[in-house]
């Protein structure tokens, strides 16, 4: 692609341009998460900025590398918490759950994420496989996760025999439907996942599920 001139305000003044970056961005996300990266208009998002279309094709080149660079930045904030998880002081139990409500709470303050994944999804995982940001970013939570189940099988507690993947494709999957399904969900079963007077009740049983699974008896059978 052509390289695009920057281009100045009124008054011949640049704008900051990580704080033009980051406005973009964050319009993008609503409105990618609204309406799908088919769905979505480069005009519509330069509408609601206080920026151009000229501008947004400078900072990003394309609707295919915003889109890239909203997943980027969605997948980068869960990977930061991650790694700012301290659990090293606590049992192998108390911190595989701990890890559990991180996850718990991140979905569901971040709906906007869950629409992204669902897109991307969608279209197969396109985006984050050209992405070399997304390659190199992994996942600190394996990590974390491998250091105590190895924790957990040296003290006898835990008996299940799965990786790091395993347990958080486990702990994604509740937490990610919860958000995600919880319109049709709810239509279908006449509950609300997400209804405040049980987050804590969902909160809890995640936890409790993947305790138990790793915990289990299994020459009991």
């Amino acid at each position: 692609m052509t390289s695009v001139e920057e281009p100045a305000r009124s008054g011949g003044r640049v704008r900051d341009a990580a704080r033009t970056r980051t406005e973009i961005l964050d319009v993008a996300t609503r409105e990618f998460s609204r309406a799908g990266f088919a769905g979505a208009r480069v005009d519509e998002i330069a509408a609601r900025t206080s920026t151009t279309k000229r501008m947004i094709y400078y900072y990003f080149g394309g609707k295919e590398q915003l889109f890239t660079a909203v997943l980027e930045r969605a997948y980068t904030a869960i990977r930061q918490a991650e790694q700012e998880l301290d659990v090293e002081h606590l049992d192998p139990v108390a911190a595989i759950r701990r890890l559990a409500e991180l996850t718990f709470d991140h979905h569901e303050a971040h709906p906007d994420f869950i629409r992204l994944v669902s897109i991307e999804n969608i279209h197969e995982a396109e985006h984050i496989a050209d992405s070399e940001a997304l390659g190199r970013i992994g996942s600190p939570a394996l990590e974390v996760i491998g250091r105590i189940l190895a924790t957990g099988r040296e003290s006898g507690l835990f008996t299940a025999d799965v990786d790091a993947v395993d347990v958080h494709a486990m702990i994604s999957a509740f937490c990610f439907f919860r958000v995600s399904n919880r319109h049709t969900f709810g239509a279908l079963f006449g509950r609300d996942l997400t209804a405040p007077g049980r987050r804590e009740h969902y909160r809890a049983m995640l936890g409790d599920m993947v305790i138990a699974y790793l915990t289990a008896d299994r020459a009991a059978g």
